[in-house]
């Protein structure tokens, strides 16, 4: 079969991706945790990415006492080191698999990684949208 038989999105077009959902817990000793964003990974395509949406109300549900303000800086570090750049200090040098492990680790925080999974995606940038309309919101 030659290229030009290849059909866009198809399943040759598709690449394996990574993902994790972010989770925030407030009080670890209580194990209550509601999700508030995505982590996308994907090698092929050198991209590493997340958004984040924080529910409030479900947060403080959980804790009446929770820095929400606090929650939502430690989320938007999470995007700065993703997007790379001046907002990811010291890993904006590092490539995109790094940057992913490095957030992937557990951690004893508010905001922790949940276990990786992977997928299949023509487009991780709007995978990671998806995910977290699917799993977040």
């Amino acid at each position: 079969m030659n290229d030009r038989h290849i059909i866009k999105g198809g399943p040759r077009d598709r690449h394996v991706y990574e993902y994790a959902v972010l989770r925030v817990v407030p009080r670890v000793e209580r194990g209550e945790c509601i999700n508030a964003g995505v982590l996308v990974y994907c090698r092929a395509a050198s991209y590493v990415g997340a958004r984040t949406h924080l529910d409030e109300t479900r947060l403080l549900a959980l804790d009446p006492r929770a820095d929400a303000a606090g929650v939502r800086a430690a989320l938007r570090a999470v995007e700065g080191l993703c997007a790379g750049g001046p907002t990811a200090g010291q890993a904006a040098a590092d490539d995109p698999g790094r940057r992913f492990r490095w957030l992937v680790a557990p951690r004893s925080t508010i905001v922790q990684p949940g276990p990786v999974h992977t997928g299949l995606t023509t487009d991780p940038e709007a995978e990671t949208g998806r995910l977290l309309d699917l799993l977040v919101r």
